[in-house]
């Protein structure tokens, strides 16, 4: 047996997201000067004033009760100085890049193909905005590296490579 059912009733009253994913740079500029933060299982809170903190939580607190959802304790962080956030650390002095991706970036040994200098220019392009003047220090991994294309490496790519790699770590 199939079963057949018609929906068009049910997509004409269904409110759709009118509302598009938020960009990072938009979610960035809104933890700009906070000072306090706590996660509560895989949700952020964070805030301005201690005030303000307080407020956060008792709301977000007693909307899980009224919901009756739970977060898991071991998962609940409160009153904390900085938290990982996107592969960043974000605290009262700003934002920073996550250790471990520096540690990444440290370690990330010479491309050897095509594909594998994209996937570095990948990670560094998501932190690109710690570095000034990123494109025109990647244009050497970037140009003449196409997919099919012979993979040459030469000195101004090794340049350019160790170059991105030392001011990612110096951020």
């Amino acid at each position: 047996m199939r079963l057949c059912i018609d929906y068009r009733e049910l997509n004409k009253i269904t409110i759709r997201n009118r509302y598009p994913f938020p960009r990072i740079d938009n979610l960035f500029d809104q933890l700009q000067g906070a000072m306090h933060f706590s996660k509560i299982d895989l949700r952020s809170v964070f805030s301005k004033s201690k005030e303000e903190h307080e407020d956060h939580l008792r709301t977000v607190l007693q909307t899980l009760r009224q919901e009756k959802l739970y977060a898991k304790f071991s998962k609940c962080e409160f009153w904390i100085g900085s938290m990982a956030f996107l592969g960043h650390i974000v605290s009262a002095e700003g934002i920073t890049m996550d250790p471990a991706k520096v540690d990444a970036i440290t370690k990330w040994p010479r491309p050897t193909s095509v594909t594998e200098v994209c996937s570095f220019l990948g990670l560094a392009g998501y932190y690109r905005r710690f570095v000034e003047g990123f494109s025109c220090l990647a244009l050497p991994l970037t140009k003449h590296m196409r997919k099919g294309e012979n993979f040459i490496w030469n000195e101004e790519r090794e340049k350019s490579f160790e170059e991105l790699k030392q001011r990612l770590v110096s951020a």
